[in-house]
């Protein structure tokens, strides 16, 4: 679309002065572009819908195959992660197992990671805790307990607290 420019001759008249504009000449100036810029973005809004309309119908064109192929890729997608998932578990029940580490202690991903947290889980820990010995080996009385010749009493006493 070819524009025509229209400019104002602001040179000097014949007598040295300049033209001067009075506000009424200004604003039309000033209206004719604004309506000539106006012009150029008529019938945005009916490319806009016609472009979203576009979209719908190219939606709505798509085969059945094309629609199925993405909600398998979808389903792919969910399949991979619940089967990374089973089998993080699964590796850290084993080291568990193996190790005596509670598997909910383990987070690792691989077998080589969960080995190394359970290591670390028992370098930790150190000894397994020790138990006082009882002088019953800690088999439950029959009968009337308490007095001094309780079993605990002893435990007692090895614990300090006498």
């Amino acid at each position: 679309m070819a524009e025509t420019v229209h400019q104002e001759n602001n040179e000097p008249t014949a007598g040295g002065q300049e033209k001067t504009f009075t506000q009424a000449e200004l604003d039309r100036i000033v209206a004719e572009r604004l309506g000539r810029e106006r012009a150029k973005y008529e019938g945005f809004d009916d490319f806009k819908a016609k472009a979203e309309k576009y979209d719908q119908m190219q939606e709505a064109a798509k085969s059945d195959l094309q629609k199925a192929q993405e909600e398998s890729a979808g389903w792919k997608t969910k399949y991979e992660a619940l089967d990374r998932e089973i089998t993080a578990r699964n590796i850290r029940d084993k080291i568990s197992k193996e190790t005596g580490v509670p598997a909910d202690c383990l987070t690792g991903e691989t077998e080589e990671a969960c080995k190394a947290q359970a290591d670390a889980i028992l370098k930790f820990r150190g000894d397994k805790p020790k138990y006082p010995n009882l002088p019953d080996g800690g088999e439950p009385r029959r009968g009337s307990g308490g007095g001094s010749s309780s079993p605990w009493a002893g435990v007692a006493e090895q614990l300090g607290a006498k």
